[in-house]
């Protein structure tokens, strides 16, 4: 997801007042299945998210994309729901619903009427058990995601960037596998995969009911109890840590590709957050937020409008999945200036905190800027519900919302110093993608180096 290390820095690290007065419940089925129920009685609507704890982090090299094809196929109809109904009940209710996947999950939602929830679960819990996947339906759908391939990658020059990045990072781990899947990896994908798949995965033990609204929890608990607890839960395959190799060197690759602008992007193997107590991986979203939290953050402040030698710079650091992650800082050179010349200014940037650390000041204003962004992501349902979800998903609690606001508060000048201290050449992987001429072809890839998170 893009911008996803704000939501988690902004949205996971940080508490709000207003989040800690809602009551929130949770209950497991006998099945498995977790249920967390957040009353927000702002206004009388609910947002519905089930959460299957299965993404390409899950999958293996030649049946790469099988996660998000089952995300299309989900839509796609049951035997008593026809292909298409799922989304037509939900709008005639007045309501949206949509989902997504990710490296570490997929993801389905609806946002409705409170009183219209029963809708929603009947709906997800047919679904969950009862899903068919017709050869002919199937066929057509694999179009529909190649297409969407060569759409947001392919065509893309950003989607090039992400992919060759992380296809070159990491050697074992199945993070280097993308989301959507390898093309290759799709056009030789069969029906009987699918089904595999979905068998495999999608049982309530392995999934997370999390509703946020003007509801009694008590009450959706209680729904939720006879809409899935017929189900039956399943055994589920073991998941293997597939730990990435030390990396012992730097790692560089250029890619050409139609574009009108170049990118570079510096990555770095750090340590992701596994348990609470962890103090590295708070330095490091520390670090990030210090370097491209705000408009006047040092990357785009010296770089940018100082120096003038990007058109943008962002830095970006997911603390939170289930593979490895990285520590990115990625620019658009400016007019005229050659990349190594920008790869030498984003690693100066670098060494002047690993060497002359930041002041206390900084550091307060960035304190302040992350717990605003929290008490405005509490405004939104739908943020509270992801929050809620994606720590239940990551092997976190609902509950540890606070604890992990606290230390990232508390990360001090000294911890920001190590963390920038940590990211040496040896763990250091380099990515330019150079522009080709477009030959008539319409490209717009943002000058904004977020769009890459």
């Amino acid at each position: 997801m893009k911008n996803w290390h704000k939501l988690v820095v902004a949205g996971l690290f940080a508490a709000a007042a207003g989040a800690a007065a809602a009551e929130t419940v949770e209950a497991t089925l006998e099945n498995g299945l977790k249920v967390v129920v957040r009353r927000d009685a702002r206004a009388p609507v609910a947002v519905s998210q089930l959460w299957y704890r299965v993404g390409s982090v899950d999958e293996v090299n030649g049946r790469t994309g099988l996660s998000h094809l089952l995300e299309h196929m989900m839509f796609k109809g049951t035997k008593t729901v026809p292909a298409g109904e799922f989304s037509r009940r939900i709008a005639a209710a007045g309501g949206q619903d949509n989902a997504f996947t990710s490296r570490d999950y997929t993801v389905y939602f609806q946002q409705l009427a409170a009183n219209r929830l029963p809708l929603s679960l009947t709906l997800e819990s047919d679904r969950m058990a009862n899903l068919t996947i017709a050869d002919d339906v199937f066929k057509k759908e694999l179009e529909v995601v190649k297409e969407e391939r060569r759409w947001r990658t392919d065509d893309q020059p950003t989607g090039i960037l992400a992919e060759t990045l992380y296809a070159n990072a990491f050697v074992a781990n199945p993070v280097r596998y993308p989301v959507i899947g390898w093309m290759d990896d799709i056009q030789n994908m069969k029906p009987d995969d699918l089904r595999a798949w979905y068998r495999e995965w999608y049982a309530p033990n392995n999934a997370t009911l999390v509703v946020v609204g003007d509801v009694d929890p008590q009450a959706v608990i209680a729904l939720a109890r006879k809409e899935f607890g017929p189900l039956k839960p399943k055994p589920l395959a073991e998941r293997r840590p597939q730990l990435e190799p030390e990396q012992k060197g730097v790692r560089r690759v250029s890619v050409k590709a139609p574009s009108e602008l170049s990118y570079l992007t510096l990555a770095w193997q750090v340590p992701r957050l596994t348990k609470l107590a962890e103090t590295d991986p708070y330095a490091l979203s520390m670090l990030t937020e210090l370097l491209d939290g705000h408009d006047a953050a040092r990357l785009p402040r010296r770089l940018v409008r100082e120096k003038k030698v990007a058109l943008s710079a962002s830095s970006s650091y997911d603390p939170l999945g289930r593979g490895s992650t990285l520590f990115t800082l990625t620019a658009v050179p400016a007019n005229g200036v050659r990349l190594d010349r920008l790869e030498a200014a984003l690693k100066g940037e670098i060494a002047r905190i690993a060497q002359g650390g930041v002041s206390e000041a900084e550091l307060a204003r960035v304190r302040r800027q992350v717990e605003a962004s929290r008490v405005f992501e509490k405004d939104s349902m739908f943020g509270q519900a992801m929050q809620i979800g994606s720590l239940e998903s990551l092997g976190f609690s609902w509950r540890d919302e606070d604890e992990m606001n606290r230390r990232l508060l508390a990360v001090d000048a000294a911890a920001v110093k190590r963390a920038a201290q940590s990211l040496v050449d040896d763990k250091l992987t380099v990515v330019t993608l150079v522009a080709q001429p477009l030959k008539g072809r319409k490209i717009a890839p943002p000058a904004d180096t977020k769009e890459l998170r």
